[in-house]
């Protein structure tokens, strides 16, 4: 069944800044993910001061590592982003709740742009379900 919107193709500078703007968003999230696994000291040390205990963050970085992977893989990428959106959502929660400063609280709300703009800027399809006017 077709849909009845309609988009133009992605330019290539749309499809390689989407690119780009997803591989880095990545990058950033596999590093979190990790780091969060291996329980890097500093991570555990701003963990404890959320109220986690190290068994809490290694699930934690479990599930965002998976949640990543669903982003990265071409087919499952818009599920990627609603999980990764759900993730985000719970650590603006947090930070909300503990009352710490504006751009803590707002990084996990940025960081859910970038994942979805990524997607916008590369994906014909999102681009027709979401159509911006010029």
């Amino acid at each position: 069944m077709q849909s009845s919107t309609q988009s133009a193709p992605v330019s290539k500078t749309s499809l390689w800044t989407g690119r780009v703007l997803s591989a880095l968003v990545v990058l950033f999230l596999l590093f979190d993910g990790v780091t969060k696994v291996m329980k890097e000291a500093h991570v555990m040390a701003a963990a404890a001061q959320l109220g986690f205990s190290v068994r809490e963050i290694v699930g934690i970085g479990i599930l965002l590592l998976v949640c990543t992977a669903f982003y990265v893989i071409p087919r499952t990428s818009i599920l990627g982003a609603i999980l990764l959106t759900g993730y985000l959502g719970g650590a603006t929660a947090i930070q909300v709740h503990l009352g710490n400063p504006l751009f803590e609280t707002l990084f996990p709300v940025i960081f859910g742009v970038l994942v979805w703009a990524g997607i916008f800027l590369r994906d014909d399809q999102l681009r027709a379900l979401v159509p911006l006017r010029r």
